[in-house]
């Protein structure tokens, strides 16, 4: 039997969180948003969004285009409380869930439907719930895999449930704009236009792979399989909270790929170091990315071996990022290995955590980094800095 996924997505989360605290706001066009020069908008009400206004337009130009917006500072403790509220209501039908954000997941609902007379019954009465117990909207897209699951939820909003099956893909997901697809973000697009893959579908039927390749690289073969409709991942209930991980918050926004490799680097050598301290090694790897709207993206990745050592971390966990960034400005990253390797699985590997011999791997590590960073001359003084014998 094909799997049965929904995604579900709380619909313009932050500004009816907000109407639930003050009332007075329904039907208003309402951000949520700093209000400071560098302000973007988080969350549009569904009012505001009629002017034009969406999420990570700069609140002064929304202001432009609506003169009566009202503006609230985000409330964020009351906005976690209500989505755990929410994802217990998903929690009392299945388990097997993939929080993707603090407004949404995706749920493998394979079993659970088997119980229902007509399957939509499922989703609607999980609508109704939210609605009627927490007072939160939300679309609920249902499909055989993850990612037509997502781009089913986001067809219809507010309060819509959509199916979209992998017989439906040309009719109803290739005509719709590049931009619209999960997983191309918005300095990809325009790219691709500039190609001639203006819809989902061009991109579905393209010829040219070489071509394609230059601008999504290794990603191509899965980005071009989804846009046929095919999706062959699985839930991985992320961020276990039997793991070991570290994050940072960053002083500000950033977009910038090489900083952002470089904090995946510094992050994946301090959990290297926890996991040797502890003689830990873990089979499957987390990343947290957290963008400028407090929106969460967790994502997993099961490894057929433990890992331990900061290149395999980083590695990792760099491809996970390249994976899934969606080239929005990024707040905070986070690093979690988790499903540890038993002492019996790790007794094969003789010095595994010798700290004599992993610190000079890490010292060698360090110098290879500054080689690249440096000149000559700076790495051979970071050398003595170091005691590095040559």
């Amino acid at each position: 039997m094909s799997k049965v996924y929904f995604h579900i997505d709380l619909n313009a989360f932050f500004a009816n969180a907000e109407v639930l605290l003050d009332p007075s706001l329904k039907g208003k066009p309402v951000v949520v948003s700093g209000n400071t020069r560098r302000s973007v908008v988080s969350t549009a009400s569904y009012e505001a969004r009629k002017y034009g206004i969406h999420s990570a337009m700069p609140l002064s130009e929304a202001e432009k285009k609506c003169p009566d917006l009202v503006i609230v500072n985000p409330h964020f403790t009351w906005y976690s409380e209500l989505s755990e509220q929410f994802m217990d209501i998903v929690r009392s039908y299945t388990e097997i869930i993939e929080q993707a954000s603090i407004d949404e997941c995706y749920a493998d609902m394979t079993e659970v439907i088997k119980r229902y007379e007509r399957p939509l019954d499922l989703a609607w009465e999980i609508q109704k719930r939210a609605l009627s117990e927490l007072g939160l909207p939300c679309s609920i897209g249902v499909a055989p895999n993850m990612f037509l699951a997502k781009m089913a939820s986001d067809m219809k909003k507010p309060l819509g449930i959509t199916v979209l099956r992998i017989r439906e893909v040309p009719a109803k997901l290739w005509p719709l704009p590049i931009s619209d697809m999960r997983g191309i973000g918005s300095k990809t697009a325009p790219v691709l236009e500039d190609m001639g893959i203006h819809t989902i579908g061009d991109l579905a039927n393209y010829q040219d792979i070489p071509s394609l390749r230059q601008i999504l690289g290794k990603n191509t073969e899965s980005v071009m399989e989804r846009a046929n409709g095919y999706d062959h991942r699985e839930i991985v209930m992320s961020w276990d909270a039997k793991s070991m991980g570290v994050s940072e918050t960053l002083l500000d926004d950033v977009t910038d790929y090489d900083e952002i490799r470089g904090l995946l680097r510094t992050l994946s050598r301090r959990l290297s170091k926890r996991m040797r301290e502890e003689k830990k090694a873990g089979y499957t790897l987390s990343l947290r990315i957290r963008y400028y709207d407090f929106q969460n993206a967790d994502r997993s990745k099961k490894l057929s071996e433990p890992i331990w050592q900061s290149d395999d971390i980083f590695v990792q966990a760099l491809s996970l990022f390249d994976e899934h960034w969606e080239d929005e400005p990024v707040r905070l990253l986070g690093i979690s290995m988790s499903d540890f390797a038993s002492s019996g699985q790790l007794v094969s590997q003789i010095g595994l955590f010798d700290p004599v011999e992993a610190e000079k791997k890490e010292t060698e590590r360090v110098l290879k980094d500054l080689n690249e960073q440096l000149g000559r001359t700076e790495f051979r003084r970071a050398s003595d800095l170091l005691g590095a014998k040559k």
